[in-house]
């Protein structure tokens, strides 16, 4: 074949055209190629980007200066920068889009993360035009997870009465106790795990919140090995303020009677069996007895549990709840609430509610008090037996705090007039030195002697009035609720004020309202 000889000007065109038909910029194969340069001793080539690189990280190449896209083409930035669309529209004739041209107009208008790469690949074999195509997305932080204690054990102190379908409550049911034997796994600790941080598709950081790992647990009775918490010891176990304290129980299989007399014991006192009169039983923490109870004293720091009641003119007194099938003739104070099927002829007061709930659920005679509020199925009874209801502060709450205050000014007042007087003596005593005469000396120390009697009669006070304001407002929103019959002759008091029913109704709840008792139905759906 001849040889043929073209110009230099013949040869550009030719390379040229050859470039447009390969779709490649005109400009760019005129340019003289770069001559390669060779690798120094012992250094590599870097490796070729991965795919999840180029989808995510911002490429180390450098950044580019224009587009090759065709007008009309944008991208849209969501306002909480998340998330990026591309709309492109057809290259001009002959043109056709690579995947770097589609990058690099995201990178010109600030998009540098979180490309969708397959959406980018998709666009440009499938020539999608003319629409929004998701083209970047950023990622959310990933919250991370404080530290925290899994108990191996259900960390309630004690559990209720069951209700059944039926309505009616299985108060045999009631336990307070959750033993644990020596070497057994109580808890374990999770340590904490740290967040990841997110990223907007315009490269802005979001930091993850940070974690906290807890202190190791402290408690009663239990052991620590790598995270995970042993029982030291045979007894009761549970939970109070983050600490798991291991108790001793003290179990009596069997009837309590007049030989065994008194039970004192600092942990939980259980009773399997009956409790016979004028027995007393003081316990430090619960009592559970699962038997009748006569008229005995019953003393606890916590609940006290009567699966089969008390009847016969015995005392509750509890810090905690009071849980019994029914309360007769029998006196009763709970810091917490009183729960009953039936309660008969009893002086019952609690800090909390007095419900009596049951196939009865019947307060009959006596006298019920609670702070927050009186739940019942019943009220009264056909003879019209006087059963007096108070919910709310005691009538004479609002006196004793008016004295209060009176006791609490009028101390104040002492106070500063000693102060003054203390003060004008010290700078006597100053001004004079050690010519200070003894009767002001001896003035002196009686009264700061005096000062300190105030102050601690001030703080007495002062907790006292704190204590009433304190009843008095827990027992604002106090109610009585029967949902069911109340008899003639019951009488319901709510703080301060008091009424007696005339006429037998049902199905009422009272409340206190500026001063009125009000009564409302309660409607069933």
């Amino acid at each position: 074949m001849a040889e043929v000889n073209l110009s230099a000007e013949q040869l550009n065109k030719l390379k040229a055209a050859m470039a447009r038909a390969k779709g490649l910029d005109p400009q760019a194969a005129l340019q003289p190629a770069a001559p390669a340069q060779p690798a120094a001793a012992g250094e590599t080539k870097p490796a070729p980007e991965t795919a999840a690189e180029t989808a995510v990280a911002v490429e180390t190449r450098t950044p580019p200066t224009e587009s090759n896209l065709a007008e009309g083409t944008y991208l849209r930035i969501e306002e909480d920068e998340m998330a990026a669309w591309l709309y492109l529209t057809p290259p001009a004739e002959g043109q056709t889009y690579t995947k770097r041209d589609l990058e690099n107009y995201l990178e010109l208008n600030g998009v540098v993360k979180g490309y969708h790469s397959s959406n980018l690949s998709a666009m440009v074999k499938k020539k999608v035009y003319d629409r929004e195509i998701l083209v970047a997305k950023g990622a959310e932080t990933q919250p991370g997870t404080d530290g925290y204690f899994e108990y191996l054990f259900a960390p309630e102190e004690h559990v209720g009465p069951k209700v059944n379908e039926d309505g009616s409550v299985d108060y045999s049911s009631m336990s307070a106790l959750q033993n644990v034997h020596k070497g057994d796994k109580v808890a374990v600790y999770h340590y904490a795990v740290q967040g990841v941080d997110g990223y907007t598709v315009v490269g802005g950081q979001m930091k993850a919140d940070p974690v906290r790992d807890l202190p190791p647990m402290r408690g009663k009775g239990i052991t620590r090995e790598n995270g995970v918490y042993y029982a030291q010891s045979d007894g009761k176990i549970e939970v109070k303020d983050g600490k798991i304290d291991i108790q001793n129980v003290h179990e009596i299989m069997g009837d309590v009677d007049a030989i065994i007399g008194k039970i004192e014991f600092f942990g939980d006192v259980i009773i399997n069996g009956n409790v016979e009169g004028g027995i007393v039983i003081r316990a430090g923490r619960n009592i559970e007895i699962h038997g009748t109870t006569g008229a005995a004293t019953l003393f606890a720091g916590g609940d006290v549990m009567l699966t089969r009641g008390i009847q016969g003119g015995g005392k509750i007194s509890a810090r905690g709840n009071v849980f019994a099938e029914f309360i007769e003739n029998t006196t009763v104070e709970a810091g917490g609430l009183v729960q009953a099927n039936v309660i008969l002829n009893a002086r019952v007061s609690a800090k909390n509610k007095v419900i009596s709930i049951g196939k009865r659920g019947a307060i009959i005679g006596g006298s019920v008090h609670a702070l927050k509020g009186i739940e019942a199925m019943t009220a009264g009874n056909d003879v019209e037996l006087k059963t007096a209801l108070h919910c709310g502060y005691a009538p004479e709450s609002f006196d004793k705090l008016l004295e209060a205050r009176r006791k609490e000014a009028e101390i104040k007042e002492k106070l500063s007039r000693l102060v003054d007087t203390m003060t004008e003596a010290l700078r006597e005593k100053r001004m004079r030195g050690a010519s200070t005469s003894k009767n002001t000396e001896a003035s002196l120390l009686e009264w700061n002697r005096l000062k300190d009697e105030y102050f601690v009669e001030l703080d007495k006070v002062g907790k006292e009035r704190e204590e009433l304001e304190s009843t008095m407002e827990e027992g604002r929103d106090s109610y009585i609720k029967i949902d069911g019959n109340i008899y003639r002759n019951v009488v319901i008091g709510i703080n301060a004020e008091q009424m007696t029913l005339d006429r037998n109704t049902c199905f009422m709840r009272y409340a206190a309202e500026k001063g009125i008792i009000e009564g409302t139905v309660i409607v069933h759906n």
